[in-house]
């Protein structure tokens, strides 16, 4: 068991302990995390059990122990697939809005990860336990297309792909507000936001230019590099249809990008902030096309699946579609 203590300096002190921990970088626990260490004793406060809402004070002693992870497996389930191509060494499949890609904390099933394992049989061995073959991923309620490796050689081929950049993913993306540029990028780091640890944010100094930009960002220590290049599809009166593609793999990488732009992705729980006019559960964006080249025969391969009806319905209900 991983032990911790932290004693409270005046600086520190009034915080609420949850809030306090949660942004501890070596501890990298969200505050649910760290709510459940607490109700488990796991977290004292001078040697005595402490509420999340305690406000620490100067020369408190916090001692965490973090539990070690328990073993982790996946169960095969039997879940339809919309399957795009499949062989020996991999599988495209276009997932459906409300999918979760692995199993997480809160998702132990019915993910894509079950049922590839129920279809496939076996996935590559690399990765995490939890995500066997899986070499990107898409959010819950990102639509579109995915790869997963069966053997390990795919799957070493296929990060390297991911990883050089050579793999192109790209997306279509319905935003609020109108975009006057016809084509642009967004360079902007991102990372864990200091105080919400379940959301993403640009940090540090973003280089966005909402032109033509070619420009090299500037990488922030707290955040990681991500680049997002965009195009115009069809201006609405109050929304715009954009085709994009991520040069990196961030999480969250394009919804972050688009709400730090003001324009927030529509149906984005997380990001959006805007009035959802639609009645939609979730963002509405879509892995539309993915190239990348066979990790076995290194032939070209370029896939394409359409838009879910949900979306349509949206689009048509907006304008002419």
């Amino acid at each position: 068991m991983e032990s911790n203590e932290y004693v409270i300096s005046p600086e520190q002190k009034g915080r609420r302990l949850d809030i306090f921990l949660s942004l501890t970088a070596k501890l990298d626990l969200s505050r649910s995390q760290i709510k459940k260490l607490i109700e488990e004793s796991d977290i004292t406060v001078n040697g005595r059990p402490a509420e999340p809402s305690y406000k620490v004070k100067t020369d408190d002693r916090i001692r965490v122990a973090v539990p070690p992870p328990k073993e982790a497996t996946v169960k095969p389930q039997e879940i339809r697939l919309d399957i795009v191509y499949e062989d020996d060494d991999i599988i495209v499949v276009n997932k459906p809005r409300g999918m979760v890609t692995h199993p997480a904390p809160g998702n132990h099933s019915g993910t894509l990860v079950n049922a590839l394992l129920s279809h496939c049989g076996h996935l590559a061995s690399l990765g995490a336990p939890l995500r066997p073959g899986i070499v990107h991923r898409l959010d819950k309620d990102t639509s579109g297309l995915i790869v997963a490796a069966k053997t390990d050689a795919a799957y070493r081929s296929l990060v390297k792909q991911l990883k050089e950049r050579t793999a192109e993913k790209t997306y279509v993306a319905l935003v609020h507000g109108v975009i006057k540029q016809d084509e642009g990028a967004i360079e902007a780091p991102i990372g864990r936001h200091p105080v919400n640890r379940q959301k993403m944010a640009v940090l540090g100094n973003p280089n966005i230019e909402i032109r033509n930009s070619k420009e090299s960002g500037q990488n922030s220590k707290k955040g990681k590099e991500a680049l997002t290049t965009y195009k115009v599809l069809k201006r609405f009166e109050k929304y715009t249809l954009m085709e994009v593609k991520i040069k990196t793999g961030r999480t969250h990488q394009i919804r972050v990008h688009f709400n730090h732009l003001g324009h927030p992705l529509v149906g984005d729980p997380t990001y959006g902030g805007q009035k959802d006019e639609f009645g939609v559960k979730g963002q509405l964006l879509h892995a539309e096309k993915l190239k990348f080249v066979h990790p076995v025969t290194g032939k070209a391969l370029e896939f394409e699946a359409g838009l879910p009806a949900e979306f349509k319905k949206v689009l048509q209900g907006i304008g002419d579609f």
